[in-house]
């Protein structure tokens, strides 16, 4: 087994916690009004404006370096979504949740210093993106009629994901790494996750 295939099968319970969430299911059910979707949008800009100055940091790291994609970056698709659906004056009116602000400080702490660990919370977010994101822009289409702006977030002009996942699976497969290396990483990955989790169980508070 390489070890992409490895980090996919030690997670598989985490990402299924994920996918589970309530949030989730009334987001994609249409059970939820404008406000409470772009609750998710505005804790993703949080999470992303961490996440990407990490990968300006890490982008001459000889490793870590080549999982940063400049054509994955949400920043821009997220200030728009979020001038669409708030206004100009957006800034002024989110804030990060505590879960949010807590998975911030674990970026803070490990994403800009250690490679493994950048790429660790660069996999969790972008490959999952990449592959939920159509799902998630058609039902947003379909349950809130939002198209283009709004949901810019979940479109990745330029990609073709199933090559890009290919070329990322294979980076973790050739990542110069010992087996400590990797099961530090594996557990990283399983901690990003469960910062999602608690992400999207205090968005779902607003879930009937």
């Amino acid at each position: 087994m390489g070890f992409a295939a490895r980090v996919r099968e030690v997670t598989r319970s985490d990402h299924a916690a994920a996918q589970g969430m309530a949030y989730f299911d009334a987001l994609l059910g249409g059970r939820l009004d404008r406000p409470g979707y772009t609750a998710l949008t505005a804790q993703l800009f949080f999470v992303y404006e961490t996440l990407e100055e990490a990968a300006g940091e890490m982008r001459a790291d000889p490793v870590a370096g080549a999982f940063v994609a400049d054509e994955l970056a949400r920043l821009p698709a997220l200030v728009a979504d979020l001038t669409h659906l708030v206004g100009a004056d957006w800034p002024a009116r989110v804030s990060a949740s505590r879960p949010t602000s807590e998975y911030r400080a674990r970026l803070r702490e490990v994403a800009f210093t250690w490679p493994a660990g950048f790429v660790a919370h660069h996999y969790t977010r972008y490959l999952g993106d990449l592959s939920g994101g159509q799902v998630m822009r058609r039902a947003l289409q379909r349950e809130y009629g939002l198209e283009g702006p709004g949901t810019l977030f979940y479109e990745f002009p330029g990609v073709e994901p199933r090559a890009f996942k290919q070329r990322y699976r294979h980076l973790l497969d050739t990542a110069p790494w010992d087996a400590v290396e990797q099961d530090r990483f594996l557990d990283e990955v399983s901690l990003a996750y469960r910062l999602n989790t608690a992400m999207l169980d205090d968005l779902g508070k607003v879930v009937a």
